[in-house]
Formats: C-alpha cells, structure tokens, sequence
C-alpha cells in the first residue's frame, strides 16, 4: 500500500466529484502517461488539471511539470489544484495558474 498515491488518488476522485456536482459531468480521473502524461483529470475540453495533495508546496517544480502536461494533453488551460491543508473540499483549495494563463482567461471573460 502506498500511503502518498492513496492521498493522491483520493483528491482526484474529490476534485471529479466536485466538478461534476459544479456542472462538469463528464470530468473523470486520466490514466497515468508516464512521460506523456496530460494532467490528473480530464473532462472539460481544452483544460488540463493537476492535482497536488502533498505535505510541502513546490510550485516551480509543479508549473514546468503542468506546462509540460498541458502541451501533451494540447490544451488551453492548465491549472494546479493544490489541497489546503486542513481543508477537505476542492473548492477550499488553491488554483494556480501563472500570469499569462490568468490573462487570457481574463481577456475570454470579456474583461
């Protein structure tokens, strides 16, 4: 039993939980790529999601790794769901996005 891939795969499962119950039902946990790997969930075109569940932040190491996720997967939006500790619900998490990402979501709202 690998105590860190449980904790992993059971955010996923709440992040999908979560999505479908937010409007999104086809949002689904992907299967593992190895080096072609295209984020954690998958479900709304266009988007890459990575999900993060660990004890410390490494947002550097996380965003190269969504870039390269989000390039695999050719999607638009790429996003890191990071679990607050403390917290159980996706929608109390973190979303990162770099400034570019945030910018164009901006410019697609209309703003």
């Amino acid at each position: 039993m690998n105590r860190s891939r449980d904790k992993g795969t059971a955010w996923e499962t709440a992040i999908v939980n979560y999505l479908k119950s937010c409007g999104w039902p086809h949002a689904e946990r992907r299967a593992l790529n190895g080096n072609q790997d295209r984020g954690d969930i998958t479900g709304i075109p266009g988007t890459c999601i990575e999900a993060k569940a660990a004890n410390r932040l490494e947002l550097a190491q996380w965003m190269k790794e969504l870039e390269a996720e989000k390039r695999n997967a050719n999607a638009t939006v790429g996003v890191c769901w990071i679990k607050r500790r403390g917290k159980t619900s996706p929608g109390d998490a973190y979303v990162v996005m770099d400034g570019h990402q945030f910018v164009q979501l901006l410019k697609e709202a209309g703003w």
